[in-house]
């Protein structure tokens, strides 16, 4: 049952992983969101609340314009590195978000904020031993995994987690 599965991933959060989260996000002047699909939304959703409920400059890369001109001219896998070189500042925060962990753009993401020493935290799910979550994650100020293999548990989960810090 998927309620069942959604409330014990919640349940699974430590409570030191939200204060993390809230730190980080209250201690960052501008904060960028970056997701594929569902999680594209849930980045243009906690965007808004960041900015209207906490005053923040939040952005996420949901401009189809935008995002289809940075996908034709640098391609998919980088795309999102193009659009960090572009508005990543000092104090920049930036949030991965990626059910798989697997995507190359999400990954490309993580690798830019390690390489240029920018704040980074990282909502994964499915496998364990995804992609971005091994690779980048103890380099991360917060690595979150969900344990299920549910897209809409997962991106819920993911939405949950990020409302905390509002």
């Amino acid at each position: 049952m998927k309620k069942v599965e959604l409330i014990k991933v919640i349940e699974d959060v430590q409570d030191k992983d939200i204060e993390i989260l809230k730190d980080a996000v209250f201690a960052s002047q501008k904060i960028i969101l970056l997701g594929n699909g569902g999680s594209n939304s849930i980045c243009s959703h906690i965007a808004q609340d960041f900015t209207k409920q906490l005053g923040k400059k939040a952005i996420s890369f949901s401009d189809p314009s935008r995002l289809t001109c940075y996908i034709n001219d640098y391609g998919m896998e980088n795309a999102y590195v193009k659009f960090l070189e572009n508005f990543c500042e000092s104090e920049t925060l930036v949030i991965l978000i990626s059910s798989s962990g697997n995507s190359a753009n999400i990954y490309n993401s993580a690798k830019f904020c390690v390489e240029n020493n920018i704040k980074l935290i990282l909502l994964t799910g499915f496998e364990v031993d995804n992609r971005t979550k091994v690779e980048f994650g103890n380099k991360a100020l917060l690595n979150l995994w969900v344990d299920s293999k549910d897209y809409g548990v997962v991106e819920c989960a993911h939405q949950v987690i990020l409302h905390t810090a509002v």
